[in-house]
Formats: C-alpha cells, structure tokens, sequence
C-alpha cells in the first residue's frame, strides 16, 4: 500500500514517491530536485522559504499524486 501524503513528509519523499509533483514543483519556480535541503523541507518549509501560498501548493501536489 502506498504511503498517504502527510505534513511531515518531506520534499524530497514526495518527490521519490509520487514523481508526477517534479512538474508541480517546478511550475510553482521550487528547484528541489537535487536541493540538499529537500530531505528535510517539508512543504510548508519550502512554501515559507520560497513566498508561496502554502494550501495552492498543497492542492497542486495533492493533483498531481492522484
């Protein structure tokens, strides 16, 4: 059974389990794609860092893991 997205994941286990969020990440001007920090970044850390609306994202990333 595949793991369900939670808060605490981190951008990088996103990205490892549901690859289709590279583009959502991407399209929101996030580099986590071989960013160090993106094995401890959750996405609420990266929406903080990088001045984006948190719940936008959230809604994005859950799309694309479907």
């Amino acid at each position: 059974m595949k793991p369900r997205f939670n808060d605490d994941m981190s951008m990088d286990a996103i990205m490892r389990q549901w690859p289709g969020t590279i583009r959502v990440m991407l399209g929101h001007g996030l580099i986590c794609i071989g960013c160090p920090i993106a094995s401890f970044h959750t996405v609420a850390d990266a929406a903080r860092e990088h001045h984006l609306d948190e719940d936008m994202l959230v809604r994005d990333l859950t799309s694309a893991m479907k």
